[in-house]
């Protein structure tokens, strides 16, 4: 590991090695190789992060500090941001593997969550309520929950991140972020300007590791709350850790998106829709609209636009701005998809496009997958039902309105879902009787700062985003004031 850049993690304001004294490898998804060596950390590393957090937000400077003042510190931190937005997204390509133009514009708009809850942070209030008990005034106060655990999956790390963080920061809550071990480097990159920022010790900090770590952080019993993304399973475990000690738990999980194009939709914008929606990302995003839903009077017309277009997709090194379709982030996830590819041709779905292992350029790794499409799916096949997290795309008919929303809603999952008309009755009803915490019409993977975002069913609890997530990271305290000048019957509940 000596020719690997190393990194530390970052605790209570200072860069330490692991306890462990053990790295381990980040791997570069394009080329197949390791390129940064990251701590392996242990329950002791964990401890000594939720203690930091832990006193930063009942001793530290944090917790006498004014909401303007957070917020103060908030916008610093985005402006550094904006400063090192193309380094991190660099980091974040070298890490994952997404495109450029992906991560590019993902760490060029994440200022603007900080910019925006940094404007919420001195806007939380409670309220005076008007009781119904007579000489006695009642309020209630918003408070901080407290230190806040944030697991982070592999594919958008700081975006991602930056969901919770937020929030959290404006609040007043402290944070112990745990990365993917996969992607470990870009939220460690962040803590350089986290620290540069000024933010004071203890405040955030970083852990890395594989899941014995995310599972002590969340065992903790200083921490108050849970906030992760990623699969179903590992989503799952975190809901139990946490239910042993009564935590709250904010869980962005899995999805089976239905993308449904109906008969008097824009073709040609439905069909780039459609390629975003499951190959702009390599299939890797929980919103991919990995089931294409398409009405059988234009099934024939549609497939053929669709299949034309994919088939012109560039695979290349995701540094390349020209780049359309990137590697797989890891070795485990691309023998999973190969393994989906070959359960779908066994089920009888028909193979349009791709199909299988692709050649990457020269000198690059071996983690590429033709963007694939599979045509005549049926609603049961496995295919259809299981997230693949992958370039591949199932497509399915479907008669009318009634039988869309059908298929749409025979699923465990419901995160988002995409419609294509022209028909503004359609198009609002589709919305509301679509079982998905995202519905967009006529675009897809349209996400916003200001907008509240989570999912239905299996695809997990809370929403993150908006005005709403500030909400996950405060309790609500009532406070009575009896202004009586007698002595109520102490027998008697008031």
């Amino acid at each position: 590991m000596n020719n690997l850049q190393k990194y530390q993690i970052y605790v209570d304001g200072n860069w330490r090695d692991p306890s462990s004294g053990k790295y381990f490898e980040s791997q570069n998804p394009y080329l197949g190789k390791p390129w940064a060596a990251i701590p392996a950390c242990s329950e002791d590393d964990v401890n000594r992060a939720v203690e930091a957090a832990s006193n930063a937000f009942e001793n530290g400077e944090w917790a006498s500090m004014s909401a303007t003042a957070r917020g103060r510190l908030m916008r610093k931190l985005a402006a550094l941001i904006e400063e090192n937005a193309r380094s991190l997204a660099e980091t974040e390509v070298r890490d994952n593997g997404k495109l450029i133009a992906e991560m590019g514009g993902q760490t060029a708009y994440i200022p603007e969550w900080y910019y925006y809850y940094a404007g919420l942070a001195d806007k939380i209030e409670g309220a005076v309520i008007p009781t119904d008990k007579p000489d006695t005034f009642n309020y209630t106060l918003r408070e901080p929950v407290g230190v806040c655990a944030m697991i982070v999956a592999w594919n958008s790390p700081l975006m991602l991140l930056t969901w919770k963080l937020a929030p959290a920061l404006a609040a007043g809550c402290t944070a112990v972020i745990k990365p993917s071990e996969y992607t470990s480097a870009s939220t460690l990159e962040l803590m350089k300007l986290v620290e540069q920022a000024g933010f004071p010790p203890g405040v955030i900090n970083v852990v890395t590791g594989a899941a014995d770590v995310g599972e002590a952080l969340v065992r903790h019993p200083k921490v108050a709350k849970i906030a992760f993304t990623g699969g179903e399973f590992g989503g799952i475990k975190v809901y139990e850790a946490a239910a042993a000690g009564l935590k709250p738990v904010t869980l962005e999980l899995g999805g089976k998106s239905p993308n449904i194009v109906f008969e008097d939709a824009n073709l040609d914008n439905a069909v780039k829709g459609a390629i975003s929606g499951i190959f702009a990302a390599t299939g890797q995003t929980c919103i991919a609209g990995s089931r294409l839903l398409v009405q059988e009077s234009i099934y024939d017309e549609f497939v053929e636009k669709l299949v034309s277009f994919a088939a012109t997709a560039r695979l290349g090194d995701p540094s390349d701005k020209d780049t359309q379709v990137g590697p797989v982030t890891t070795p485990g996830q691309y023998e999973k998809i190969l393994s989906y590819i070959d359960i779908a041709k066994k089920e009888g779905a028909e193979c349009l496009l791709g199909g299988g292992p692709a050649q990457g350029p020269e000198g690059a790794g071996e983690w590429f997958v033709q963007p694939t499409i599979f045509g005549n799916v049926t609603n049961d096949m496995r295919i259809a039902q299981e997230e693949v997290f992958g370039p591949v795309l199932s497509i399915i008919k479907f008669k009318d309105d009634k039988e869309a929303i059908s298929i749409a809603n025979d699923i465990m999952y419901g995160l988002a879902a995409g419609v294509w008309t022209q028909n503004l009755a359609r198009a609002t009803i589709m919305a509301k009787r679509l079982k998905a915490g995202t519905v967009w019409i006529n675009t897809y993977r349209a996400v916003s700062f200001t907008t509240p975002f989570g999912g239905y069913k299996r695809s997990g609890l809370g929403r993150e985003n908006g005005q709403e997530a500030i909400n996950e990271y405060l309790h609500t305290k009532s406070v009575w004031i009896s202004t009586a000048t007698d002595t109520p019957n102490p027998f008697v509940m008031r």
